[in-house]
C-alpha cells in the first residue's frame, strides 16, 4: 500500500474514533481523601443553546473506597445565577462487593449518568459543584471519604 493509502486509511480510522464529548475534566481529591465539606468545582463556558447534551460525574476510585455506594449533591449554576440542586445516589459495587467501572488495577473509573438530553438554554459560563454526601447510619455529621481519587465531570453531544 502506498503512503499515501495508508495516511487515508489513518484519516478515516481518526474520524471513525472521535466522539462527541465537548468537555471532559477531573479534579485529583487531595491524598484521596473527599472531605465532607469539599466542593469540586467546574466552570464551563458553553455557547451552543441548540443541541442536547448528556452530562456525566466520573469517580475514581482504589481499593480503600470502603463503600458499596456513594452519595452526591450537585449544584449547576446558570449563566443568570439560577441554581439546581440535586441528591444523587450511585452503587459503586456489585452485589458480590467488587468494584463497578472500568480499570484493571486497583483505580477503577466510573462514569456516572447525572443528567440526560439537556439543552443548555443560555450561552455563557456555567458552574457545576460536586460534593460527596456521605453520613453514618443515624449521624448527622459527614464523614471522609477514603478512596476516592479523582472526581470529574463530562459533557457529551447526543447523537
Amino acid at each position: 500500500m502506498s503512503r499515501l493509502g495508508v495516511f487515508g486509511v489513518f484519516l478515516i480510522f481518526m474520524q471513525a474514533c472521535q466522539s462527541d464529548i465537548v468537555y471532559n475534566t477531573y479534579q485529583t481529591v487531595e491524598d484521596a481523601n473527599w472531605k465532607h465539606n469539599q466542593e469540586m468545582q467546574f466552570e464551563i463556558n458553553l455557547k451552543d443553546t441548540i443541541n442536547t447534551y448528556n452530562l456525566f460525574i466520573n469517580i475514581r476510585n482504589n481499593k480503600d473506597y470502603k463503600y458499596s455506594n456513594l452519595f452526591l449533591i450537585t449544584e449547576m449554576t446558570f449563566p443568570n445565577q439560577v441554581k439546581v440542586v440535586d441528591t444523587l445516589e450511585y452503587e459503586m459495587t456489585n452485589s458480590e462487593g467488587r468494584f463497578l467501572g472500568s480499570g484493571f488495577s486497583d483505580l477503577k473509573e466510573n462514569k456516572l449518568f447525572y443528567k440526560e438530553n439537556v439543552r443548555f438554554n443560555a450561552s455563557g459560563k456555567y458552574l457545576f459543584e460536586v460534593r460527596q454526601a456521605m453520613r453514618k447510619r443515624n449521624e448527622v455529621e459527614g464523614i471522609e471519604l477514603d478512596g476516592i481519587t479523582d472526581v470529574g465531570i463530562s459533557i457529551e453531544k447526543v447523537k
